[in-house]
């Protein structure tokens, strides 16, 4: 029996597939809505499914009911910013999300919730002979912009 003659259990049964991608969505945010971070019930597309938008990790991030259903359709960052619980860091995380790094997001979201991952959110100590610099100067601005 060759490989491409198996059958496989996600071809008979594609919503336990479904079932499980989505399950893994959820604990990549510790089962939190991405925008809030109330516990998340559904899974919202970041660009709706009306506007083109597919059913890729890149663009389902695990929300609450009151998120997913008040942004609708709407451009994902314009709505967040207009919320009365925008957070810096989880639109940091959201676009990183939207970018395919979901290593980097789930780094953002444990510096979202207080008093979770203390451990991780932990700094390196510094060694005394690291000097932090001010950005002073047009040219030292330039350099960090970029």
């Amino acid at each position: 029996m060759l490989a491409r003659d198996g059958v496989f259990l996600e071809d008979l049964c594609p919503k336990s597939h479904d079932r499980r991608w989505r399950g893994s969505l959820h604990l990549l945010t510790g089962r939190r809505c991405l925008y809030c971070g109330n516990p998340s019930q559904s899974i919202d597309h970041v660009k709706p499914l009306s506007r083109g938008g597919q059913s890729v990790t890149e663009n389902c991030v695990p929300a609450c009911l009151s998120c997913n259903g008040k942004k609708g359709d709407s451009e994902v960052l314009l709505w967040y910013r207009r919320q009365s619980f925008y957070d810096p860091r989880r639109a940091m995380a959201l676009k990183a999300w939207m970018e395919g790094d979901l290593r980097l997001a789930q780094r953002l979201l444990v510096w979202t919730t207080p008093g979770e991952g203390e451990r991780d959110r932990r700094l390196p100590e510094p060694d005394g002979a690291h000097q932090t610099r001010q950005a002073t100067s047009p040219l030292w601005r330039w350099q960090m912009a970029s």
